[in-house]
């Protein structure tokens, strides 16, 4: 079961029915099942009748996948300014700290899933949809480098609007920092395992979250660089209907496996004791 105390972002207990000791049930959105908050934990957030796959903050993964007490969260106080002078940036930074209870968009950090060491990194929906300015940047590749340093694999969960648009360049320039971090990693012989969440798409999709030396899904998640009537637009071609769902792209190649929440903390774990290598 999920810690309770990890339930700590108010838009997404509204989002899904919940309140602080109101006892409200959550709704399913795809087959209208009713359920308690207590079995909602149980399920990992997933519902057991349909398989729809609630959103689940940061924190809730941090609780559901490392091991209780192991997480060690790094850079906690890096959070955006506002380099451009973008209007309302500020405003909005500030909502988006008050409603997700976060600092930034991801949440770094070191820990053990059942008891092999990992770095590891989790995507806030909550804020800003998971966007990636340049602290969400400037994290991650901390959070690569000190597991390089470590000899320690990452394993993160991404869940991304993309780039975010009122930080411009600087927002874009992350792509390619991260990327570069990534590669420092992989040199060194560690492994990076990605579970791409819904949604996962912009320059996030377009660079680490698809750079990955195994790459995971959660079924039905939304996978891809722009929107599909972007896409039709600019192509002149109809596509295939889901091509952007997680199915599709495992069918294509480009994710290894898909994997259900009860099943990623086992997973998880067997891969990095495959992958497992001699501590600095």
């Amino acid at each position: 079961m999920l810690d309770k105390s990890m339930f700590k972002s108010p838009n997404l207990r509204l989002e899904h029915g919940l309140a602080d000791g109101a006892g409200l049930p959550l709704v399913c959105p795809g087959c209208r099942r009713e359920v308690s908050q207590e079995v909602f934990e149980q399920e990992f957030c997933q519902c057991a009748r349909c398989g729809y796959t609630h959103k689940m903050s940061a924190r809730q993964r941090i609780a559901m996948i490392l091991d209780e007490g192991s997480f060690l969260e790094l850079d906690a106080g890096l959070q955006s300014s506002d380099p451009l002078g973008f209007p309302s940036y500020r405003e909005k930074l500030n909502q988006a700290r008050t409603s997700s209870g976060e600092k930034e968009a991801v949440i770094t950090g070191l820990g053990s899933i059942e008891g092999r060491r990992c770095a590891f990194f989790a995507s806030e929906p909550g804020f800003m949809m998971g966007s990636m300015g340049a602290a969400v940047g400037e994290k991650l590749s901390r959070l690569f480098d000190r597991a390089a340093a470590d000899r320690l694999s990452v394993v993160g969960f991404t869940i991304s609007g993309g780039a975010r648009v009122q930080e411009g360049i600087i927002s874009l320039m992350q792509m390619a920092k991260v990327s570069g971090a990534v590669r420092r990693h992989s040199d060194a012989g560690l492994l990076y395992i990605a579970v791409l969440c819904d949604a996962t798409t912009g320059g996030v999709a377009a660079s680490f979250a698809m750079q990955a030396d195994i790459i995971l899904a959660e079924p039905g998640a939304l996978i891809g660089f722009a929107g599909p009537r972007v896409i039709e637009q600019t192509t002149r071609q109809k596509l295939p209907e889901g091509f952007q769902r997680a199915e599709f792209q495992l069918e294509k190649g480009f994710v290894g496996k898909l994997c259900r929440r009860p099943e990623q903390k086992a997973l998880l774990a067997s891969l990095l004791a495959m992958h497992e290598v001699e501590p600095a």
